[in-house]
């Protein structure tokens, strides 16, 4: 059974860093388009970064420059690491897990999620 479980969120200031972590078991990551998303309160799911089996990584605009996704198939484990956190970022985070994935920022390309994290930035 794939199970992902999240890790990391917490709150802090803006202009600050977090470094979510999402292990997995069940599955072998490689092989797998892995990806974060975020919903906060009253608003839709984003997709937030995505990456695939290769390393390549896609960003949605509003976290271009200040996010890092990375993967580390040994451990079964995805990251993201935030900086420059802004209150816009505040929501809860989930990490998700998919195969043949074509846009990495979608949800429906996803089977695979976890219970989420909870980042709170403030201002």
């Amino acid at each position: 059974q794939v199970q992902l479980a999240e890790s990391g969120g917490g709150s802090v200031q803006a202009g600050g860093s977090l470094r979510l972590s999402c292990g997995g078991s069940g599955f072998t990551s490689k092989g797998w388009s892995m990806a974060w998303f975020r919903q906060a309160p009253g608003k839709e799911r984003e997709g937030v970064a995505g990456i695939d089996p290769d390393g390549r990584a896609q960003y949605t605009d509003s976290v271009k420059g200040r996010f890092t996704i990375t993967r580390d198939n040994a451990k079964n484990t995805l990251y993201l690491q935030m900086n420059s956190l802004e209150p816009e970022d505040t929501a809860m985070y989930y990490c998700a897990a998919g195969r043949y994935v074509a846009d990495h920022l979608q949800q429906v390309e996803y089977s695979y999620w976890g219970q989420g994290t909870q980042v709170t930035v403030s201002s």
